[in-house]
Formats: C-alpha cells, structure tokens, sequence
C-alpha cells in the first residue's frame, strides 16, 4: 500500500499511474471531505488512462490509509499543502488538478499558494457560505456526531443528486436493516468535517491564472446557487464552463461519461 510519509504519524495513502501518451498531462484528483480514491478510481481515472492521460488519486491525512497525528487540526493550510507537496515529491508533470466541492477550493488553494499547474477543474465548488451552507455544514458534523455517513447518505443523497441518479440507485439507501452510529469524536472524520465548516471560502478568483474548467450540475440543491456561480466565474481569467444538467453535487459519480468527456476535451486544448 502506497503511502507518502509526511513523519512518524502522518502520511498520505495513493494511487499513481503516468501517462503513456506522450505530453499529455496528468489528472490529481482532489477528494471531497467525506470521499476516498474509491470514487474517482470506479470509472473516470480508468477512462482517463485509457485516453493516455496519468492520474493521481489520494486520500487527506484522516481519510482511509491516510495517518495523522492525533493533536493535529487537519484544516485548510494542512490540506493544501499536502497536496502540493505530493505533487512535488511524485514529480507529477504537467498536473491538472481536478477538485470535487471543497475539494476544488483546496486545489485552488495550492495554485494561488504558487503550486504550478497546467490547468484547474472545480466541480461544484463555486459557492459563497451565507446562512444556509453555514447551517448545513453545521448539521453535517452533527449527523456524524449522533448517527454517523450512513445516516448522512440516507439524509442528504436526495438534496445532492439529480433524478435520474436517484431513480436507479433509490433501493440502495434507506434499508429496513440499516445501522446508524456515531464516529468516535476522535476519528479523522469528524476532525476533517470540524474543519470544513471554518474553511475559508473567500479566495481571489481573480488571481487563479491557469485555464480553469468549471463545471456544475445544477440538481445540487444544497450548494448550487446559479448567480453566484455566475458572478465567480465571471472573475476567473481563463475560465471555461460545462454544465451537466443531469447532475447534481456528486457530478463524476452521476454522470461518468459526460464527466469525462468534458475534461478529456479540456486537457487535450492546454
């Protein structure tokens, strides 16, 4: 099992394969807070391979594999830079950081922390954090206190997707037989989703001088807010954008193919 010491305790759990094309580039996928390389490795990292591309899949210090010290507060400054030093210790050439949700703003974050890049993909993650999302990332980290993620996935899936995800995958959640219980309060879970609700989401988009690929599926009805996503990508100076309309937050998850198509697209006009 591959991991990158960071010191005694902590290190980085990864999967990495590089291209076999030459000069194409390679996808780093950034996970949401509650995800895992498992979600990325299902259908588009192999897909991507199979178009020539490398990928990097890894997992957060508290995330699965991945060790931290216990004392440690794996917030926004802790994130970013661990990616950035796995890019650098890999020698990832030509990376395409490809963030999902919050994940998208840690990416942003190590471009604008002067990690280079050959281009930035945010999936669902242009959002300001008013009384809503605030309430919501709240409630988040008390789901997992009292009932733990299966009750989350039961709770928020339907919020979060879009109709045609929820149509085929409806008999997989809210089983007569389901258990629901709380993470321990020392878990690498409820640590990183602590964090989460006192990240910092006021960035300088303006700054963020790469091609950058937006993309958003607008059946999110937790984060989505279509003004807003218009007023920050209007600010990003090489900006470009895909709508998935299918979709909602989990867009690489709901809708693989479209998905691909639309980074594979973006990658090949670097």
């Amino acid at each position: 099992m591959p991991v990158l010491q960071l010191g005694q305790n902590d290190g980085l759990y990864y999967e990495f394969d590089r291209p076999t094309r030459q000069g194409a580039p390679t996808f780093v996928f950034v996970n949401a807070i509650t995800g895992d390389v498992s979600m990325w490795q299902a259908v588009v990292a192999p897909a991507l391979r199979e178009a020539g591309f490398g990928t990097l899949c890894y997992n957060f210090r508290g995330q699965a594999n991945s060790p931290y010290s216990a004392d440690l507060n794996l917030d926004e400054a802790v994130i970013a830079g661990d990616l950035q030093h796995i890019v650098e210790a890999l020698k990832v050439d030509r990376p395409v950081l490809v963030g999902l949700s919050i994940g998208g703003l840690y990416a942003a974050k190590a471009v604008l922390n002067g990690l280079p890049v050959a281009g930035l993909v945010l999936i669902n993650t242009l959002r300001r954090i008013g009384p809503r999302i605030a309430w919501m990332n709240d409630a988040t980290l008390r789901i997992m206190q009292v009932a733990g993620p299966n009750l989350m996935r039961d709770a928020m899936t339907p919020l979060l997707s879009g109709p045609d995800f929820l149509t085929a995958h409806r008999s997989e959640f809210l089983l007569p037989d389901a258990t629901y219980e709380p993470l321990p309060a020392d878990s690498g879970a409820i640590n990183l989703v602590t964090w989460m609700g006192k990240t910092d989401w006021d960035i300088a988009y303006d700054k963020l001088d790469c091609p950058t690929l937006v993309m958003t599926g607008p059946h999110d009805r937790v984060f989505y807010d279509q003004e807003t996503v218009e007023e920050l990508f209007a600010m990003l100076p090489k900006g470009r954008r895909v709508d998935v309309a299918e979709a909602g937050h989990m867009l690489p998850v709901e809708a693989p193919e479209a998905f691909c198509a639309a980074v594979i697209e973006f990658a090949n006009a670097l």
